[in-house]
């Protein structure tokens, strides 16, 4: 009952944050923009060159593009990708016209550029953003961190690219399949016990990673109605590495693993010939799996953390989702969220398919 009452707190939230109204232009020109820092950002018009910078901003980007109207108006970004993958680079056919930043671009780089706004995330306010509102440049910040996030930042984008009908359109799309899939595992009386894990292998040394409660991975397991048993343990901030012997003592039911760098498949494949490993539980009952993705994992805070939710759900109770498609799911996604049609999805996405997919 304590779970399934997270779960309706969890939507009452979500609908609030899609509903709730943003201010709307005061003039045919003007724009004023409440930002996820509940700033109020005044625009004299609809911004034409847009810079979007900072870590990690491939997960900023991408919720961008789900807005038509940011491959003419993005004229500046850092680096889009992770590892070798680049999605922007795929669907914008202007992607090799735009600035690409380094990472650690400052106000004086940017404002080479010209633009009329810049995007970060809001936990760069200080380090980034200050500096760059401080040379008269307007700076809106956005998180796209967690599920609840998710419904007022694209309303904010909504108003960036003037495209309030998409943005609701999209927060739609995410309020419906969260609600389905909650709906669902909300009757499942039995909630197993989850240990989701980072691999990194940098520099040679491996290393097994958990998630802070709040992060989306930990949130993930939850809303798809598992418990994620690491997050009791209050481990810090950030990724915190962990033992074999804590992993060994926590005793899942099930250990899903996340590979950023790899295909994950390889990853468990490795573990599985690894008499530790072998010794564990989960290992025993063929319960270690490997987290999927297409060109990103859909574990993080990325528009595909609605994949991951739904393929989560899907491996913590496969007789609840007994017709589900997750390829179809995935097709679906990238057809209501980028307009890419059923060849596309199978010339640049279903090859770039890896963890546990079929």
């Amino acid at each position: 009952m304590k779970r399934f009452t997270f779960h309706l707190i969890f939507m009452a939230i979500f609908l609030g944050a899609c509903a709730a109204p943003q201010a709307d232009s005061t003039t045919p020109d003007r724009i004023v923009i409440i930002d996820a820092l509940e700033r109020q950002v005044t625009l004299p018009a609809a911004p034409q060159r847009i810079v979007i910078t900072g870590k990690a901003l491939f997960m900023i980007a991408d919720a961008a593009y789900i807005f038509p109207a940011a491959a003419d108006r993005i004229i500046g970004l850092g680096d889009a990708g992770q590892g070798a993958n680049n999605f922007i680079a795929l669907i914008d056919p202007q992607y090799e016209a735009k600035a690409v930043l380094a990472g650690d671009a400052g106000a004086e780089q940017i404002a080479a550029l010209q633009p009329d706004l810049v995007i970060l995330k809001s936990y760069l306010a200080e380090t980034i953003g200050q500096p760059i509102e401080e040379i008269g440049i307007p700076v809106v910040y956005v998180d796209f961190e967690t599920p609840e996030q998710y419904g007022r930042d694209l309303a904010i984008f909504g108003q960036v690219f003037q495209d309030s009908a998409r943005a609701a359109e999209a927060a739609a799309f995410y309020r419906d399949k969260t609600t389905q899939i909650q709906q669902v595992v909300g009757e499942n009386a039995a909630a197993p016990r989850v240990l989701m894990l980072y691999y990194n292998d940098k520099d040679g040394n491996v290393a097994f990673n958990v998630s802070p409660a709040a992060w989306i991975q930990s949130r993930m397991v939850e809303m798809a109605g598992g418990t994620p048993i690491w997050t009791e343990a209050n481990l810090g901030g950030n990724w915190t590495q962990i033992s074999l012997e804590q992993i060994a003592a926590w005793d899942a039911d099930q250990i899903f693993i996340i590979a950023y760098r790899q295909d994950p498949t390889e990853v468990v494949a490795t573990l599985k010939t690894d008499p530790n490993w072998q010794a564990l539980r989960a290992v025993q009952q063929e319960q270690l799996h490997a987290f999927p993705g297409d060109l990103y994992s859909w574990d993080q805070a990325d528009p595909r953390w609605l994949l991951g939710l739904t393929w989560l759900a899907g491996q913590l109770h496969p007789e609840s989702f007994p017709d589900l498609d997750i390829s179809a799911e995935a097709q679906q996604f990238y057809q209501n969220l980028y307009g890419l049609d059923t060849a596309f999805f199978e010339t640049h996405i279903r090859p770039t398919f890896m963890g546990d997919l079929p």
